[in-house]
């Protein structure tokens, strides 16, 4: 990059900012999670001025460790959290304010304000959703106390740890088959479904449309069957005390009673239950979903149907959700965004000599702030 150009660019942009609609913030960031923590890093990186909301509320804290994460695997996601915003920090651009959005509103003049429980407001000319999915786990008690700790969800965040142990698998017997083959024979090889009353006809149908063969996969794997009605899950030992930290192995056990009175003991367990939003805010701004989620599969960048707007990590249309995805995908947002900035700017130099050189083109732009653009996401036209 030359850094002459960019500073000659830097100084005619002065005067004419001022006629951009006038905000506290740049961007504001809603969610305090990787996704929301990355594009805050993102933009920081290009001193953009960001607001970042962090309700305290995250999908994976009651997970024991974070893992599959590169540089910081095995990590408590509160210290993970923590060290991202040292890090960001560092900066001095970014705001972290604790907490919890209730209000997020588009002016109507390009910008947006954000007010939090307590009546403040601020104000942005973008926003980034970061703002994450909650589990709709059923009222099965003692299930939703130990999910996160020996009841997961997904075999890459806390399989490894629980590897070559007895294993159940709780949710609707059609969604049993998914794992099954995301566990058997890598991880785990004895395995029972608890398909708590949804062994029926309805069910069998949907898992004939997954794989015809569904009953031959689960005998040559010896998966076995269990569709008692469940009154509760309780544990009976906890894999936080009782673990190989050599092996790094959490031995897990629950107790499985059943509305007849009887039960079964278990090592771990993996669920298959569905998600919905974790907030309303991206209703409030009016954005458009797809099965549920965030649509960003129209708009380049991970943008949103409303402009000025984008959708990020576990919330977002993509149907990835891990923080490696919610990293990636806060930075991709990140950039886009800082180009759509630097593009606004760009446009308000009208007349002047340096826009008669090109620099008034969105390409141009790319090439004063050394192509980020081109250069991670070939083939990116700005709209």
């Amino acid at each position: 990059m030359n850094w002459k150009k960019l500073l000659a660019l830097c100084t005619v942009l002065v005067p004419t900012l001022g006629q951009l609609n006038q905000t506290q913030y740049d961007v504001i960031v809603i969610g305090g999670g990787p996704s929301g923590l990355s594009a805050a890093s993102g933009l920081s990186r290009v001193l953009r001025k960001v607001a970042l909301f962090d309700s305290g509320e995250y999908r994976n804290n009651p997970t024991r460790h974070m893992h599959d994460v590169i540089g910081s695997d095995h990590v408590v996601p509160a210290e993970f959290r923590a060290k991202a915003r040292e890090q960001i920090s560092f900066y001095n651009v970014t705001t972290f304010i604790d907490a919890k959005v209730t209000s997020l509103k588009a002016t109507g003049n390009g910008s947006f304000t954000a007010t939090v429980e307590n009546g403040t407001t601020f104000s942005a000319r973008k926003v980034i959703l970061g703002s994450g999915l909650k589990d709709d786990l059923p009222a099965v008690p003692g299930l939703r106390e130990a999910f996160g700790k020996g009841i997961y969800w997904c075999p890459w965040c806390d399989g490894f740890e629980h590897r070559d142990q007895p294993l159940g698998v709780l949710g609707n017997l059609s969604d049993a088959y998914d794992s099954v083959r995301e566990l058997h024979p890598t991880l785990n090889q004895d395995i029972r479904v608890f398909s708590n009353g949804t062994n029926n006809t309805a069910q069998w149908d949907r898992l004939a449309q997954k794989n015809p063969n569904w009953q031959a996969v689960f005998k040559a794997y010896n998966v076995t069957i269990n569709d008692k009605a469940i009154a509760n899950i309780t544990r009976v030992q906890n894999g936080n005390e009782t673990q190989d930290k050599a092996l790094r192995k959490e031995f897990d056990k629950f107790r499985v009673y059943f509305t007849d009175g009887s039960y079964e003991e278990r090592g771990p367990f993996m669920t298959n239950y569905g998600t919905s939003q974790a907030s309303k805010l991206p209703q409030q701004l009016g954005v458009k979903f797809i099965g549920g989620k965030i649509d960003t599969s129209t708009n380049a960048g991970l943008r949103t149907s409303v402009k000025g707007v984008w959708g990020v990590g576990d919330a977002n249309s993509d149907n990835s959700t891990n923080v490696p995805h919610g990293m990636a995908s806060g930075k991709r947002a990140a950039v886009y965004c800082h180009v759509e900035l630097a593009t606004e700017e760009i446009a308000l130099i009208g007349s002047n000599s340096t826009a008669k050189r090109g620099l008034a083109e969105p390409r141009a732009v790319e090439r004063e702030m050394g192509s980020d653009v081109e250069d991670l996401y070939n083939g990116l036209r700005l709209k």
